[in-house]
Protein backbone atom coordinates (compact mmCIF):
# COMPACT_ATOMS: atom_id res chain seq x y z
CA UNK A 1 0.00 0.00 0.00
CA UNK A 2 1.06 3.55 -0.72
CA UNK A 3 -0.09 6.32 1.57
CA UNK A 4 0.11 9.83 0.13
CA UNK A 5 -1.00 13.65 1.07
CA UNK A 6 -3.25 16.16 -1.38
CA UNK A 7 -4.97 18.84 -1.15
CA UNK A 8 -8.35 20.27 -2.64
CA UNK A 9 -9.66 23.73 -2.17
CA UNK A 10 -7.47 24.09 0.55
CA UNK A 11 -7.82 20.95 2.90
CA UNK A 12 -6.07 17.77 3.26
CA UNK A 13 -6.48 15.02 2.02
CA UNK A 14 -4.92 11.59 2.42
CA UNK A 15 -4.73 9.32 0.04
CA UNK A 16 -4.35 5.43 -0.05
CA UNK A 17 -3.30 3.79 -3.17
CA UNK A 18 -2.63 -0.47 -3.82
CA UNK A 19 0.61 0.32 -5.05
CA UNK A 20 2.38 3.25 -7.28
CA UNK A 21 0.02 2.41 -10.61
CA UNK A 22 -2.94 2.39 -8.69
CA UNK A 23 -5.47 4.64 -10.93
CA UNK A 24 -8.55 4.81 -8.38
CA UNK A 25 -6.91 5.67 -4.99
CA UNK A 26 -9.40 5.89 -1.92
CA UNK A 27 -9.05 9.93 -1.31
CA UNK A 28 -10.69 11.37 1.96
CA UNK A 29 -10.28 14.51 4.29
CA UNK A 30 -9.91 14.79 8.31
CA UNK A 31 -13.70 14.49 8.92
CA UNK A 32 -14.16 11.22 7.08
CA UNK A 33 -10.76 10.39 8.61
CA UNK A 34 -12.45 10.68 11.87
CA UNK A 35 -15.37 8.79 11.16
CA UNK A 36 -13.53 6.19 10.35
CA UNK A 37 -11.61 6.10 13.60
CA UNK A 38 -15.00 6.12 15.31
CA UNK A 39 -16.50 3.22 13.39
CA UNK A 40 -13.29 1.27 12.81
CA UNK A 41 -14.67 -1.98 14.19
CA UNK A 42 -17.99 -1.59 13.10
CA UNK A 43 -15.88 -1.24 9.09
CA UNK A 44 -13.33 -4.03 10.12
CA UNK A 45 -17.18 -6.29 10.49
CA UNK A 46 -18.29 -5.56 7.10
CA UNK A 47 -14.86 -5.90 5.37
CA UNK A 48 -15.10 -9.51 6.78
CA UNK A 49 -18.48 -10.48 5.64
CA UNK A 50 -19.19 -12.12 2.86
Amino acid sequence: MVVEYDEFKGNKLIVLKKDDADQYPFKFGKRKAQLIVEHIEEIKRFAEEE
